[in-house]
């Protein structure tokens, strides 16, 4: 399983939650995708060898959330 941490400035409220979670959420593989408003931050767990981070960025900016940058947190 692997961790990533998706900086996405533009998220401001419920509604940019549910619509990023729900994304990133219908990727195979992905266990749990979950936005801070706060930090602006989306974590995701997933399974990296059913899906990457290319593929959960691209679900992400397709609901019209610019992604400034992305890290692996941790990997298992």
């Amino acid at each position: 399983m692997t961790t990533t941490r998706v900086s996405v400035p533009s998220v401001h409220c419920d509604h940019c939650k549910a619509a990023i979670e729900g994304a990133a959420s219908r990727a195979k593989g992905v266990q749990r995708a979950q936005v801070d408003l706060s930090t602006k931050q989306v974590t995701v767990d997933y399974d990296s060898e059913v899906t990457d981070v290319g593929e959960l960025v691209g679900l992400i900016e397709a609901q019209g959330y610019a992604v400034e940058s992305f890290e692996e947190v941790s990997a298992s």
